[in-house]
């Protein structure tokens, strides 16, 4: 088996993830997946996709983010995770599928308009 690529996004967040074979080694930008999202929470949204489909000690990834911040890039992270998987085996699909994990997130920050304050709040209005 070969190094498998995919690309997950959220938000602004970009994560492109290398899958192989291995020992269950998760590397996000150089550091440890538990040094660089020190939160249970994050933690368990990188693992989720490899707990769903039983398969936590078999293979290593090697994670690039870049953008956004720590929510976004865990979920960019498990969505590339996601597709990676579905690279390898596709009967995986009836397990990620279900949860959600396959689905790409569309919302972003909306734009700033011209004339208000923010993307929806305008300035204070006088009538007189």
């Amino acid at each position: 088996m070969d190094v498998v690529h995919a690309i997950g996004r959220r938000k602004t967040s970009v994560a492109r993830v290398f899958l192989s074979k291995g020992k269950g080694n998760v590397i996000v930008n150089k550091k440890q997946y538990d040094d660089y999202f020190p939160t249970a929470s994050l933690q368990y949204k990188i693992m989720q996709p490899f707990t769903l489909t039983n398969t936590e000690k078999s293979y290593d990834i090697k994670i690039t983010i870049v953008g956004g911040g720590p929510n976004g890039q865990a979920e960019s992270a498990r969505l590339g995770i996601s597709r990676a998987l579905i690279k390898l085996n596709e009967d995986f699909r009836k397990s990620l599928k279900p949860e959600g994990l396959l689905t790409r997130d569309p919302r972003m920050v909306e734009r700033k308009k011209c004339g208000q304050k923010k993307a929806r709040k305008k300035f204070q209005f006088s009538k007189r």
